[in-house]
């Protein structure tokens, strides 16, 4: 059984499988990686989601603000011996849900060209495709996404 704990990035199974997401992504981005290095810091959030089994954490994901009414789904990752086992869906539908509590209606995202399994995710989940935002404008690389959280409830 899954159980999804909300909880903040101070959290050491955060830092633990940020650590793990981030050797994952530059296996993938080889040095091209530590361009974006530099917009995966997250420090003081109040907004993290961790799912654990068997009371071990193996999956995580969090959001910050970056407008009024939009916030950012960050860090998402699920250990490799866990994957397709819906906890992905799981964790990005506690941080919408958590995200709408407080008052936000959309949700933005940027993943790579390199990673096609996480840009399917996302469509299932709802979101589209935009142009890519903020510092993620002119990179080949990016790929970036949306989804309203008010009528997805």
């Amino acid at each position: 059984m899954i159980i999804l704990k909300r909880t903040t990035s101070e959290d050491k199974s955060f830092y633990e499988l940020t650590e793990f997401l981030d050797k994952e992504l530059r296996n993938r981005y080889g040095s091209t990686q530590e361009e974006f290095d530099q917009f995966n810091m997250m420090i003081n959030l109040d907004t993290v989601v961790i799912a654990y089994e068997n009371n071990k954490a193996i999956g995580c994901g969090c959001f910050k603000v970056i407008e009024d009414d939009t916030v950012e789904l960050k860090r998402m990752f699920v250990e490799a011996a866990h994957r397709g086992k819906g906890i992905a869906v799981a964790i990005i539908k506690e941080l919408e849900v958590w995200a709408g509590e407080i008052g936000f209606s959309s949700i933005v995202l940027e993943t790579g060209t390199l990673q096609p399994e996480a840009i399917q995710l996302y469509h299932k989940q709802g979101y589209h495709i935009i142009p890519n935002y903020g510092p993620f404008i002119g990179n080949e690389l990016s790929v970036c996404m949306k989804k309203s959280l008010v009528n997805s409830k």
